[in-house]
């Protein structure tokens, strides 16, 4: 979860997906990579890489922003994450982040039906089948908590369907279903496909951060 200014907004767009559908077998990783904007000005990407092998996942993903103001950088945010997952339950995280100089990690793995996180926040034992913030899986649209693989807070969440849409993804007009996701912090608007494959993110908090 970046800070950025207040007022301004990102969006996530993805611009390239070399996937099949979520649940087949494929041989080869599924890929996303998304373009950031803030007010519609390019600042960074953000990707993703998903390997499936059986019921286990490996996602490997990397974000980098950096905005200017004449010239001169005044913001940066690098994030780089592995997480492996049985099903739909993250077994095991591993974060690191630097958000303009401020530095967090997260470090979980299965223990014993527990999930034993640490961060900067200290230690969390968590229960047994835990998901993060993970667009790339629709069933993160079901949760009522979510674990921020930023900062290693589990957080309440609350999410609701606002309705078909039109988005271009990758130069073309894609139909699309949006959801709002909030918690105490943020909000976030996803978009989906008719088949529940992940298109866009938009997201804002209170304080004009940006996620």
């Amino acid at each position: 979860m970046s800070r950025i200014h207040a007022g301004s907004s990102l969006v996530l767009c993805l611009v390239a997906s070399l996937l099949p559908p979520l649940g087949q077998s494929a041989t080869e990783p599924r890929e996303w990579r998304f373009t950031a904007l803030l007010d519609d000005k390019v600042i960074g990407y953000q990707s993703f890489r998903l390997l499936e092998q059986g019921q286990e996942k490996v996602l490997v993903s990397e974000a980098r922003y950096n905005i200017k103001f004449l010239f001169m950088n005044v913001y940066t945010y690098t994030h780089d994450n592995r997480e492996v997952w049985n099903g739909d339950c993250l077994s095991r995280i591993d974060s690191r982040t630097d958000d303009n100089g401020e530095r967090f990690f997260v470090r979980g793995m299965l223990e014993q039906s527990r999930l034993a996180v640490e961060s900067v926040e200290g230690h969390e034992q968590l229960p047994a089948c835990v998901m993060t913030f993970a667009y790339w899986n629709p069933q993160v649209l079901n949760a009522k908590r979510l674990l921020n693989a930023q900062t290693g807070q589990y957080m309440d969440v609350d999410v609701a369907a606002r309705g078909r849409e039109t988005i271009t993804v990758g130069g073309r007009q894609r139909p699309a279903q949006r959801y709002e996701l909030k918690t105490e912090k943020f909000t976030i608007n996803l978009w989906y496909s008719p088949e529940q494959e992940w298109l866009g993110l938009e997201a804002t908090t209170d304080s004009g951060s940006r996620l």
